[in-house]
């Protein structure tokens, strides 16, 4: 006998639960800010790792806490307590996650660390990481089942999610690693501390502004937890066909970006030889183009749908972020380093980046679809597993594309002691043909899987109709309870 509990209620959110729901991103937009764009140049031009010691760990480390999301979502889907599902996961883990990230920014060594060390820290950082993010983007589905809305949701959690990072990448490239700065020790020191604080805080305040809403017990009492009934769960939830040719078209997205942010520095300090004003330029850029999706998404899920919207923005973003560097290598860009040049790369960069996180957020709101028709079909709700599945997906992908990154520093032949308008021009070259070639390999086949996701808006009311009319007993308004 299945149990259809009712489904998350359908209307406008109150905007103050939007606001804190969004908030809790912030310490994602840090983490992987950090990870992204700055572990792989600290560890290698400022500790003196080898790169591609220093992506294998960044990349076995993602790995490893990939295997491990799976039963975190699994353990937080049957969480029981007074204060919900997700609550008590953000509260217990916010304090450790910020005293791991601040250590991961001053090892107490000197000299170059060692491998292992890394990758125990950068597992240690990533796993309460999840056991915080998990929970939170989990409390979506739980919200709101109107298919609009969660696209709301995931705006204002994109848009807090980019401001956390954008806003350290700011402070790093103006206050903490300005300059030369950026290639010494000490400004990283307290960049990992002020990025401890913003994580806490906003851990705490985004599960406080929450609380009277979502803490009260679950409407379903779970089974005892056993690791049998945990992997069989787990092997069910990932089984649902949407969610494979979702994982499918992620795989691809989340190379490339987990490739593009870990070699962001190498490429405009050395390809495009960045001023240090245009490095102050670019995060504000970035914003901007999360500004102008949170703007827009709404209107082209109504219009397209989520699955459509995907999949031309993912070829829009691809085409935009690919011809400055074609266009170098073809010898008829402006001068490198000059006005114009910098201009027009970061014309680029928002044009590509509008398309880009426009995917993200369309495929991060196309999760929650899957939890209704999986429910649909098995009568359990699940939405720590195809959230923490999500993560799998994104973390496996992600470190990949860091090893692909490093590997790229690698045989380009970059010298651990580069400077900016000195490195030879057939390295950087050899790093752009590099980087394109996998760009449009990676682009081409997410945007294939993207376009084939099975559930559209129409489905999923439907789906919603039923188990509304499943959970009534009301069979003949096209429920069946088996």
């Amino acid at each position: 006998m299945k149990e259809y509990a009712p489904a998350a209620a359908s209307g406008d959110l109150p905007l103050r639960l939007k606001l804190f729901h969004g908030f809790g991103a912030v310490a994602f937009g840090v983490k992987d800010n950090g990870f992204s764009v700055f572990l792989l140049i600290f560890y290698n031009q400022v500790l003196g790792m080898d790169a591609g010691l220093v992506s294998a760990a960044l990349g076995l480390a993602l790995i490893i806490d990939a295997m491990i999301d799976p039963m975190l979502g699994n353990l937080s889907d049957r969480t029981y307590t007074r204060w919900g599902r997700r609550l008590p996961w953000l509260y217990a883990a916010a304090l450790p996650l910020a005293i791991a990230w601040a250590f991961l920014w001053s090892p107490p060594i000197e000299g170059p660390p060692s491998f292992i060390g890394l990758l125990m820290v950068a597992v240690l950082v990533r796993m309460l990481l999840s056991a915080c993010e998990v929970p939170s983007v989990s409390l979506v589905p739980e919200l709101t089942s109107d298919y609009d809305e969660r696209t709301t949701l995931f705006r204002y959690r994109y848009l807090f999610g980019w401001s956390g990072g954008l806003l350290m990448l700011l402070l790093a490239y103006i206050v903490f690693l300005p300059g030369d700065e950026m290639l010494r020790r000490e400004g990283y020191v307290t960049f990992g501390v002020v990025g401890a604080i913003l994580i806490f805080l906003s851990v705490v305040i985004s599960a406080l502004g929450q609380h009277k809403r979502v803490a009260h017990l679950p409407t379903v009492k779970p089974p005892p937890f056993s690791l049998k009934v945990a992997f069989s769960e787990i092997y069910e939830a990932f089984s649902e066909r949407a969610f494979l040719i979702l994982a499918a078209g992620a795989v691809g997205a989340f190379i490339s970006q987990g490739m593009t942010f870990a070699v962001t520095n190498y490429l405009y300090l050395f390809v495009w030889e960045f001023t240090q004003t245009a490095f102050v330029i670019y995060p504000l850029v970035l914003f901007l183009s999360v500004v102008i999706v949170f703007l827009t998404i709404g209107g082209l899920h109504k219009r397209f749908g989520k699955p459509k919207t995907a999949f031309w923005c993912t070829l829009a973003s691809l085409a935009l972020w690919t011809i400055p560097y074609a266009l170098r290598l073809a010898g008829i860009w402006p001068e490198i380093g000059g006005v114009e040049s910098t201009a027009l790369i970061l014309a680029f960069v928002l044009a590509s980046n509008v398309f880009a996180v426009t995917v993200m957020i369309s495929a991060s709101s196309m999760v929650a679809e899957i939890v209704e028709a999986f429910q649909l079909r098995t009568g359990r709700r699940a939405e720590g597993s195809f959230y923490s599945g999500n993560w799998f997906v994104q973390k496996c992908a992600t470190g990949v594309g860091i090893f692909l990154a490093g590997m790229m520093v690698k045989l380009s032949g970059m010298p651990t002691d580069a400077k900016p308008g000195e490195v030879d021009s057939a390295v950087l070259d050899n790093l752009t043909i590099y980087y394109i070639l996998a760009a449009i390999i990676l682009g081409l086949f997410s945007a294939y899987w993207l376009r084939r996701f099975p559930i559209t808006r129409d489905d999923h009311e439907a789906t919603l109709k039923t188990l509304d009319a499943a959970a009534r007993g009301d069979i003949d308004a096209g429920g069946v309870v088996p």
